[in-house]
């Protein structure tokens, strides 16, 4: 049974968001910041762009609870509840933040560093990924979904585990590198780590799925 406080938590946090960018809108510059770049510069959009952001949120809590409900595997996610819904609350309020930095840095400029903030948020976001990956069960929706990982409930545990790990110290990257100085270079072991943690237990959940393949025929 899904907590149903997250659910409503869920539901509270990306409408929040719809809420405080409305409250703000009429008194927000006609360009706002959208996108800061690695030499520093930042790009500006027009200010209505705030709601598409926004929108996303709200978009993410009704996908988070269509999307379980539709798939062929959805009996195991009474197995991961507990994470999952946390998953969802955690994303939300990565989002919230998000948002609220894009209508900080709209009325005072230069108030945080945003490249700094944004790395940990994602950092940390990474981390709690890191930790429940192990934990997620085979499913169509949520995961390191390969063929060779749904072929095979072990592969699949193999598969999340090394995603988890790598995953995580792609996190403790991310939150150590956010306090250096050098950006270009952070940004390079950003995407190397990044890469890494998306394409290794894929190569790996398709040689584990070999192997067990090559003794299943014996």
């Amino acid at each position: 049974m899904k907590n149903r406080k997250l659910r409503i938590v869920n539901y509270l946090l990306s409408l929040g968001g719809v809420l405080l960018a409305a409250f703000c809108y009429p008194s927000l510059p006609e360009q706002i910041p959208m996108h800061w770049n690695i030499d520093g510069s930042v790009t500006y959009n027009s200010k209505g762009q705030i709601f598409l952001m926004c929108g996303m949120a709200v978009f993410f809590a009704f996908m988070v609870d269509v999307l379980p409900k539709i798939d062929p595997r959805r009996k195991n996610y009474r197995k991961f509840d507990a994470y999952y819904d946390s998953f969802c609350v955690i994303m939300q309020i990565f989002m919230l933040a998000m948002n609220g930095i894009i209508l900080l840095e709209s009325f005072r400029p230069g108030t945080v560093s945003v490249p700094m903030v944004t790395m940990t948020g994602v950092g940390i976001l990474f981390l709690f990924i890191g930790n429940i990956l192990p934990k997620i069960k085979s499913n169509f929706y949520m995961g390191i979904k390969t063929p060779w990982a749904l072929s095979s409930d072990e592969v699949w545990r193999k598969t999340h585990r090394l995603g988890g790990k790598c995953f995580f110290l792609t996190g403790l990257f991310m939150l150590i590198s956010a306090f250096l100085p050098s950006r270009k270079s952070v940004y390079l072991g950003t995407f190397l780590c990044v890469m890494t943690a998306c394409i290794l237990p894929g190569i790996m959940s398709y040689i584990w799925w070999k192997r067990e393949q090559h003794t299943e025929s014996m």
